[in-house]
């Protein structure tokens, strides 16, 4: 089987569960280094079994990307161990409080911008470096429709991922003339536990699967994706059209 990433580093946030989940081991099957994050290590254990299972490789960082320190002591690690990166993926997320408002105290308000916008931040200040250390470094980032969709009760989510939005194709702008690619996927409703929080009524049976999104994800993550700075809604033509070899 052709493994159009082998030799490639990627980093994938959110690693343990879901969309995060099952990109981690798209990658991994394309011949990528897979640099899983998360806080849960018992999801990060699975995963590296399963890619060990598939002949590849991890490196588990069981962390809090939250935290100030975690991602700069991370990008360190990465340029000593490799040097470079060739793709970032960032995935990690949190629904955060779905309630007016007004009823959102401070301090969930910021735990949810802090993860969905400021930890993305220090992901592109502290892994720029590393991707243009590559001949083609790739980052996508997981976006929402909830980001221009204004919905009520969901505040909270949506200034966030909006906000995501316009920095991540600020960074897309800035790159422009590198060989960085920086887009956005916003994968729609998907059977995650995010999802299943939100609509608790919902059959998820009806929601197409977290490795059905990664099948879409892989593509924009390999040396021939050209475009930058654009966001791409599940199951775009353009994605659809450009699937990764077999």
């Amino acid at each position: 089987m052709t493994q159009p990433l082998a030799s490639s580093i990627a980093l994938v946030t959110g690693a343990s569960r879901g969309i995060g989940y099952a990109t981690a081991l798209a990658l991994a099957r394309a011949g990528a280094h897979v640099v899983a994050v998360a806080r849960t290590q018992g999801g990060l254990e699975e995963l590296d079994d399963e890619i060990a299972s598939l002949g590849g490789q991890t490196t588990l960082v069981p962390c809090d990307i939250a935290e100030p320190t975690a991602l700069p002591q991370l990008g360190a690690a990465l340029h000593e161990r490799f040097g470079r990166l060739d793709i970032l993926v960032g995935n990690a997320g949190m629904l955060g409080p779905a309630s007016p408002l007004g009823h959102i105290d401070l301090k969930a308000f910021t735990d949810v911008v802090t993860l969905n916008l400021t930890t993305n931040f220090q992901l592109i200040r502290c892994m720029e470096p590393l991707l243009r250390a590559s001949a083609a470094g790739r980052a996508v980032f997981v976006t929402s429709a909830a980001a221009h969709k204004a919905r009520a009760y969901l505040g909270p989510y949506s200034a966030s991922k909006a906000a995501l939005d316009a920095m991540v194709r600020c960074w897309a702008e800035e790159t422009a003339s590198t060989a960085i690619r920086v887009n956005l996927f916003d994968p729609g409703p998907v059977r995650t536990r995010m999802r299943a929080v939100l609509m608790p009524g919902e059959d998820p049976m009806r929601l197409d699967t977290p490795e059905q999104i990664a099948q879409f994800i892989l593509p924009m993550c390999l040396p021939q994706w050209s475009e930058t700075g654009k966001v791409y809604a599940y199951p775009a033509r353009a994605l659809r059209e450009f699937r990764a070899p077999a």
